[in-house]
């Protein structure tokens, strides 16, 4: 008597795995990292997690900067992914002014994703994104907060494994930078935050 086939792994059983390697990954203390509700209808299976610099460790900054992370399963691989998981990650932090004008202020912040996911050897596919500076000034009843920049990246890729550690690692990575601090490696150039109010 011929044994049983395998049962064939459920696409909610793959999903499991994959957050579970998300919720493995090493995070900087820096952060301050949650579970929120994930977007619906991108695809049938999601999980997002949303991330905050933690302000604690300087008592003299707001808002140091955000983030947040989607992960996107489909077992059918829908067309321009390449694959059946798609992350989409969001960055944004504020800046000094005078460094919200220098026009490559956005190329390094994309630089910066590129080499945190190298650094970690994740292994993706068609990445795309923006980066985006904002420069603001106030006027009227806000002309006391004077001027300000941030800078904001917007990026998803198609990871190459279904053990997405090093993927939030590289994200969590990218939202410290940006947001001031040193690199978990040397050799990288570090952005200057806002501190405090505009002025």
């Amino acid at each position: 008597m011929s044994p049983a086939p395998a049962a064939e792994t459920s696409p909610q059983v793959v999903f499991d795995a994959i957050v579970a390697s998300a919720e493995r990954a090493r995070l900087r203390d820096e952060l301050q990292v949650t579970t929120i509700p994930a977007p619906t209808g991108l695809a049938p299976f999601s999980y997002a997690l949303a991330a905050d610099v933690n302000p604690a460790r300087h008592a003299d900054d707001s808002d140091l900067g955000t983030g947040r992370l989607i992960i996107l399963f489909d077992p059918e691989s829908p067309e321009g992914w390449g694959g059946p998981v798609r992350v989409i990650c969001y960055a944004q932090a504020p800046l000094e002014t005078e460094i919200g004008l220098d026009p490559f202020v956005a190329d390094v912040a994309w630089s910066w994703l590129v080499d945190a996911l190298a650094a970690r050897g994740a292994e993706y596919a068609a990445a795309s994104g923006t980066a985006t500076k904002v420069l603001s000034t106030g006027y009227g009843e806000l002309a006391a907060q004077g001027s300000g920049a941030q800078i904001e990246l917007r990026a998803s890729w198609t990871p190459l494994e279904l053990d997405l550690a090093a993927h939030v690692e590289g994200w969590a990575e990218l939202l410290c930078m940006v947001a001031g601090y040193p690199p978990a490696a040397d050799g990288v150039a570090v952005l200057q935050p806002r501190r405090g109010s505009r002025g």
